[in-house]
């Protein structure tokens, strides 16, 4: 599943390359990518990867993404700082898919200033979004965070891990409009690092993967073993919903 389903987004962006728009997916050709992919070994249609906006320079060879980023790119809206920044390269797909999980590696060896970042992405609008990455901070630890962006105001939760960790898997799943980020050393075994409800994310949804350098610099961030799969993040066991 992971070989065809990474022969068929890299012949795409191929296609349509860093320095082009993609085609935009309206109503009349709309085919859901991720259903493709569910039912049928991972074949997803090309039409639906598009850049929201693109890097400074990007390259696909074999399995692997590498998207360099340009400085002071961003995303992040008004809480504690009251800065909106929203012109981070973003690379997603689409679907109406209420329930699934999907999954990639990320190398960012080559960050190395402060807020450098790659990492997994559900990009709705400026004002709603969600993200997981580690972010450099200086040569002693970064910041393994996730942000959730509901109706123009964003949260930051971090936890602080040793500089010497180059490398992150992120598992993105999707349980109606309540959603669940977790990362991974090893694409194994993964850990909760947020489930949030997003408010604007109950019916189509945009997702995917994003690098950026919010400060004066620029890095290529790497990303291989992208895969979708059933829901990952199952159904919660213990208490029942309160009656109403």
């Amino acid at each position: 599943m992971k070989k065809q389903l990474f022969s068929f987004l890299c012949a795409g962006l191929m296609l349509t390359a860093c320095g082009q728009q993609n085609k935009q997916v309206t109503t009349m050709d709309f085919v859901d990518n991720v259903k493709v992919a569910l039912s049928d070994s991972g074949h997803i249609n090309l039409d639906s990867l598009q850049w929201t906006r693109e890097p400074a320079a990007c390259e696909i060879k074999n399995d692997t993404i590498r998207i360099t980023t340009a400085p002071k790119t961003d995303l992040w809206q008004r809480t504690y700082y009251h800065f909106q920044n929203d012109n981070a390269p973003v690379l997603q797909m689409k679907t109406r898919e209420k329930f699934f999980s999907f999954v990639v590696k990320t190398d960012f060896t080559e960050s190395h200033h402060r807020f450098d970042q790659c990492g997994i992405v559900m990009y709705l609008d400026s004002e709603n979004w969600l993200k997981g990455s580690v972010e450099y901070e200086n040569e002693e630890f970064q910041h393994l965070g996730s942000v959730a962006t509901n109706n123009g105001y964003s949260d930051w939760a971090t936890t602080a891990i040793p500089a010497d960790v180059k490398t992150m898997w992120y598992r993105f799943s999707r349980r109606e409009d309540d959603y669940c980020i977790e990362c991974s050393a090893d694409g194994e075994k993964f850990s909760q690092m947020r489930i949030c409800h997003m408010y604007a994310g109950a019916d189509e949804i945009s997702f995917g993967i994003y690098a950026c350098s919010p400060e004066e610099s620029s890095f290529t961030a790497v990303f291989s073993d992208m895969k979708i799969t059933e829901c990952a993040w199952k159904a919660h066991d213990g208490q029942q919903p309160d009656k109403k």
